[in-house]
């Protein structure tokens, strides 16, 4: 063969050469905030607070405001989650992944003990962008009924409306949800603000982070102390015992939004989160700001 046949017999057409060059070319990973709050404030009379909310925020947050912020900050994705004060009624969330128009997708709050509640869950579902079925589990005086039937009413009904399970507890709550999560196997199981390290003894966080054993459970790094704040001083010896459990791929970020938030301070807490990580390689670190989320709750894609 001479060097015109050599050549020749490796050539390509341009189309070739070009979609080569699009496998070529770096994918850029999304920035997804899993954990964001609004509210409509005390005086929009078409969102009102619930009687049984546990506090009522004076300032709105709105979704308008989120993602003007999310569009200084570098935020592609955001799931916006739906609050206490709003309770079972979730007009307000549906308004706000309205206007997010697919950047914005939600959580469902209802209670399995709560007469009419349960109910709502398969039309929400059905009607509105929403991801997760949250479950709080903090307050002694509202927990959920461990180990009653309920309980796993709620589990199966959110599975079979392909919601993952979003968890709020402190962590000597744990063990009464460790049996729904051995049964579902297949529910992705979200735990919220680290698994709430700094409330109880270390032991009971302890077994949290063994619960990095269930394939289906992953841990969300937000709520984290205030810098320098006494708990913060804790917490790269928190972030990296939760990242050796689960590791990178089971990690998932949320947080800097609030009323008071610019674009300067969203994205600075989620390059201080990302400071705290500085042990994975950038493209790990990628995947927990926002890889691993939206493939999870897949932000663009449906």
């Amino acid at each position: 063969m001479n060097r015109r046949t050599f050549f020749g017999s490796i050539a390509v057409t341009p189309a070739a050469l070009s979609t080569f060059a699009a496998e070529l070319k770096p994918v850029r990973v999304p920035v997804v905030d899993t954990h964001t709050h609004c509210f409509a404030g005390k005086t929009d009379a078409r969102f009102p607070y619930h009687p049984r909310g546990t506090y009522q925020p004076d300032q709105p947050t709105s979704p308008e405001f989120l993602l003007k912020l999310m569009d200084g900050a570098g935020v592609g994705y955001a799931v916006v989650v739906h609050p206490e004060p709003y309770q079972d009624d979730h007009r307000f969330l549906e308004h706000c992944l309205t206007v997010g128009k697919g950047r914005l997708k939600g959580t469902l709050l209802v209670f399995c003990d709560r007469p009419g509640s349960l109910e709502k869950l398969p039309d929400l579902a059905r009607r509105l962008p929403v991801v997760t079925a949250r479950i709080h589990a903090y307050q002694p005086d509202r927990l959920p009924p461990f180990g009653k039937p309920e309980l796993r009413q709620l589990w199966k009904l959110a599975t079979d409306h392909g919601l993952a399970i979003q968890l709020h507890f402190e962590p000597r709550y744990a063990a009464g949800f460790e049996p729904l999560i051995r049964e579902f196997k297949q529910t992705r199981v979200i735990v919220d603000h680290l698994g709430r390290p700094f409330q109880g003894a270390p032991g009971e966080h302890d077994r949290v982070v063994r619960w990095a054993d269930f394939p289906n459970v992953v841990m969300k790094l937000s709520s984290l102390p205030e810098a320098g704040a006494k708990d913060a001083a804790e917490l790269p010896t928190i972030i990296r015992k939760l990242a050796d459990a689960y590791g990178a791929e089971r990690l998932i970020y949320g947080g800097g939004f609030d009323e008071k938030a610019t674009p300067e301070s969203y994205r600075g807490e989620r390059e201080r989160l990302a400071g705290l990580l500085n042990f994975l390689s950038a493209e790990k670190r990628a995947q927990v700001l926002g890889g691993n989320a939206a493939k999870l709750f897949r932000f663009g894609t449906a």
